[in-house]
């Protein structure tokens, strides 16, 4: 009796992978609250004109009769400070909600942006090869010796403030972080019979780098992404924090925690504590939603 071959292994489908990623994130109670919190937290944020007490960057509406007031005082406007007020009126929950939403929009800005060069930089170094990727990793190693706050301190001072110069700051602080990782991934993928088969055909090269060698390498890329998210909002609070950030006319939690660092000693904690917090439960929960993709992509976990 003549034997018969194996039968081919079913090939995962897209939605299939889906929810498989869906199911194995949901196994940590851990990563799915603070999904739930980092939802929350751009819901207030972006919709923060509509959900806040009060605009507090518009200065006709503040009253300086309101300056200092205990969290869950009645202020003049007939609504309670649920976290205080700051030294000029303002309502503290609606200047947080108001910065969050800059931490967000240059987190992710910057985050996306440094992904899309890094990409590039590691692609490019990774299918050319020879001088082309010495020279490219060199340059990104050097990058990566350097501390990021660091850089991002040098570039803030040649850019000057703004919300713009603060993004292009990070961008050019944290690429090299997705290039090494892209560089990497791809190294291991460009000697694979489909990428050799593809470098073959008269396609693009752009084709082939997009289309066939990226979709490979994004697993590692998108665990590095979160990370990269996190540190942009942490590295621009810094910066506000040290003065050479944004301007006091834009909302900033670090600018916020600088305003009220020198009554950090005395009863008018909230002034830095709050929006210190808010920093804290974003950048952690970011950092925690990472961490549970990471181990969900992990390709040598057990299924």
């Amino acid at each position: 009796m003549a034997d018969t071959a194996p039968a081919a292994a079913p090939v995962e489908t897209r939605p299939a992978r889906f929810r498989n990623f869906c199911s194995d994130f949901a196994r940590s109670p851990v990563a799915v609250v603070s999904l739930i919190m980092i939802v929350l937290l751009l819901f207030v944020s972006f919709a923060a004109p509509l959900v806040s007490p009060q605009d507090p960057y518009d200065m006709a509406k503040l009253d300086w009769l309101d300056a200092f007031l205990k969290p869950g005082t009645v202020g003049s406007g007939g609504y309670t400070h649920i976290l205080g007020t700051d030294n000029v009126g303002r309502d503290m929950l609606s200047a947080i909600f108001y910065g969050l939403r800059t931490s967000f929009v240059i987190g992710l800005s910057a985050g996306a942006l440094a992904l899309l060069v890094g990409i590039c930089v590691g692609l490019s170094a990774a299918y050319f090869g020879g001088r082309v990727e010495a020279f490219l990793m060199r340059i990104v190693d050097l990058q990566l010796s350097m501390p990021a706050i660091l850089l991002a301190l040098v570039l803030v001072a040649v850019l000057g403030q703004g919300v713009g110069q603060i993004i292009l700051a990070l961008v050019i602080a944290q690429y090299a972080y997705f290039a090494r990782t892209t560089h990497g991934a791809a190294t291991v993928e460009r000697g694979k019979d489909y990428i050799e088969a593809a470098r073959s055909t008269p396609l693009p090269t752009g084709r082939v780098l997009f289309r066939h060698l990226l979709p490979n390498v994004l697993p590692p890329l998108i665990v590095v992404a979160t990370v990269q998210v996190a540190s942009a909002i942490a590295l621009e609070a810094t910066l506000s924090f040290l003065g050479v950030g944004l301007p006091l006319t834009e909302p900033s939690l670090g600018s916020l925690i600088a305003n009220g660092f020198k009554y950090i000693h005395t009863d008018r904690y909230w002034l830095s504590i709050y929006p210190g917090l808010f920093l804290m439960v974003t950048v952690v929960t970011i950092n925690l939603v990472g961490d549970q993709v990471r181990t969900v992509l992990d390709p040598r976990r057990s299924r």
